[in-house]
């Protein structure tokens, strides 16, 4: 699952940077900023995807991605699932048609990490509580934030960028990890929906008004979205629960809306019930025609993403043992046949089929449509 994760990672950074050609010169304008960047636009090749802003030509990564709280959590599969939740977020209040997407670069690094750390005399703007030196996992404090995540958003006037939306995402623990010792056993103190609510508000306000007190977004719209994060031995990541929205000038977030997302990992297992029968069952058709006509395969699972209890995505990896090129050619136009034949249509499908090096092969198909292609992997 590292892998996949890798794997995830990577094809978002390629949607993000797709159609990089046709690049339009320009000037981005910043309130905080004396001087202006050289900037240009990639087109993106997908109407739901959005374009993004290249500064002198370089991509802007942001320096907050990747830190996390002082917590022993372990799962890879969060911080995939955390950045593609929180665009799907920022696509309902700042539209792909108008707003230009950077990730976010108005939190430091340093400022995060202290946001993310305890509340000390040493740390004041520590969101997570101050220790209060307990051991008991009933008793104890818990870390409840563990990442955060910010995107910026331009829209264009002439030939100028201007600042004009934000969205910040809080990654919520749902079992804080920790150890009574240095190299010690692993103790957990599990953080109930309503804690992790309630708290997750609470934070998000804060965040606002210290994110206010920067000149240039005081006036702008900024959306908090508050994800779930999963367990450590889960195989795949979270889902947001709850975002927000601050409007100009506001310091606190108001009308909060629930969301209804579910991830699953297919066949289920310990017992777990599938959230739709129908899916799951369709899955296992797929998975055990292939793997009937191809027995020497290490593997077939699925990530299924839901939506207000509709499968939206699903992510299949074929872990197998060819290394030959026609095998790989065969079997992919094989699973290509099979996907057709039993997976649903209306989700946004990729199958992954790879060893457990290296991807081999790629077959997606796009949400709400019946058409899939296929991509063998070449190395020269």
């Amino acid at each position: 699952m590292k892998n996949l994760a890798k794997v995830m990672t990577l094809l978002f950074s390629t949607l993000l940077l797709a159609g990089c050609g046709n690049l339009n010169n320009s000037s981005l304008s910043s309130k905080s900023n004396e001087k202006s960047s050289k900037v240009t636009t990639t087109n993106t090749s997908k109407s739901d995807q959005y374009s993004t802003l290249l500064e002198n030509g370089k991509y802007h990564t942001s320096a907050i991605s990747g830190l996390s709280a002082d917590s022993d959590s372990d799962n890879n599969s969060n911080a995939a699932a955390f950045e593609h939740g929180l665009m799907d977020i920022s696509k309902k209040e700042f539209s792909t048609d108008r707003y230009y997407l950077q990730e976010g670069k108005f939190i430091s690094a340093s400022t995060a990490q202290k946001w993310l750390d305890r509340k000390s005399d040493k740390n004041p703007a520590g969101l997570n509580p101050e220790d209060n030196g307990s051991t008991d996992p009933d008793k104890r404090k818990p870390i409840y934030l563990q990442q955060l995540l910010e995107q910026d958003f331009y829209t264009q006037n002439g030939k100028n960028y201007t600042l004009s939306g934000m969205t910040i995402g809080l990654a919520m623990n749902d079992v804080d990890y920790y150890t009574k010792e240095k190299y010690g056993a692993q103790f957990e103190t599990k953080i109930s929906p309503e804690q992790r609510l309630s708290i997750g508000k609470q934070m998000a306000d804060k965040i606002v008004a210290r994110l206010r007190k920067q000149p240039n977004l005081k006036k702008i719209p900024i959306t908090v979205g508050l994800y779930r994060q999963n367990v450590n031995d889960s195989l795949i990541g979270g889902s947001f629960f709850q975002y927000g929205v601050s409007q100009a000038k506001q310091k606190q977030v108001s009308d909060w809306k629930a969301i209804n997302q579910e991830n699953q990992v297919w066949p289920v297992i310990n017992n777990e019930k599938p959230v739709n029968e129908s899916d799951s069952d369709s899955f296992a058709n797929f998975k055990n025609h292939v793997q009937n006509y191809f027995p020497d395969l290490s593997g077939v699972t699925a990530q299924a993403h839901y939506q207000d209890k509709k499968l939206q995505g699903l992510v299949i990896t074929i872990n197998t043992q060819f290394y030959g090129v026609a095998q790989i050619n065969s079997f992919t136009q094989f699973v290509q046949d099979a996907a057709n034949r039993y997976l649903p249509q209306q989700p946004m499908i990729e199958v992954h089929i790879q060893t457990v090096q290296d991807l081999q092969a790629l077959i997606t198909k796009d949400y709400n449509s019946k058409q899939f292609s296929s991509h063998v992997l070449t190395s020269y």
